[in-house]
């Protein structure tokens, strides 16, 4: 994971649900920016969607939105950090895998246009490695955090594998209409789990 990606990461962390005034107003602006971006790409592709459609369209100068984001495609990434924040928040202190899973399933359901369109992206930054990158460092850190150490090289390279292989699925049940439900979808994901991997899981009671 290239080192910029890695702080940008850290620097998120939090941001959601920031419960003090300042924090309250920036991520209210981000919110603003993130229904302005969903509004655009009813129309638009990503790929084509300007800083300044999307600072017109919520109302605000391009400057608020250079404050917050780097560029289009960090708004998108943030937005879907928001997600992941809600889906996994409580993975490792009660929930499981797998209810965790259902939740990510169902905001991107809830979500459907926006995650399609941000899905679809294939310029840099896009929101395919961005999920890539947020499930397998917290399911890394997850696994320090309940061992004690950091995970085997081993299973850093199965999680690895897995990590893209979920990607790759949930994008393709996104965009050929979710036949699936989200818990069908999730015990899918679980099932294609390495068994290395699912016998560490177990152990640690995330699944």
């Amino acid at each position: 994971m290239q080192r910029e990606e890695h702080v940008l990461i850290e620097m998120r962390k939090g941001e959601c649900h920031d419960e003090n005034e300042m924090g309250v107003i920036t991520v209210n602006i981000k919110y603003r920016l993130a229904d302005a971006m969903k509004s655009c790409m009813k129309t638009t592709s990503v790929e084509n969607i300007t800083v300044k459609q999307i600072v017109e369209t919520c109302g605000v100068s391009r400057q608020s939105f250079y404050r917050n984001f780097i560029d289009k495609y960090d708004l998108i990434n943030w937005y879907f950090d928001c997600l992941l924040d809600q889906s996994f928040k409580e993975m490792g202190k009660g929930e499981s895998i797998r209810e965790g899973l259902i939740k990510k399933f169902q905001y991107i359901k809830e979500e459907k246009l926006f995650f399609t369109a941000g899905f679809k992206g294939d310029e840099q930054n896009n929101l395919k490695e961005h999920d890539f990158i947020m499930i397998y460092e917290f399911y890394c850190g997850l696994i320090r955090e309940k061992t004690g150490a950091p995970p085997e090289i081993k299973v850093r390279k199965l999680l690895e594998m897995y990590c893209i292989a979920s990607v790759y699925m949930t994008i393709q049940w996104l965009i050929k209409g979710m036949k699936e439900s989200e818990e069908e979808l999730a015990d899918l994901m679980i099932d294609a789990m390495p068994p290395m991997l699912h016998s560490l899981f177990r152990n640690i009671n995330i699944l």
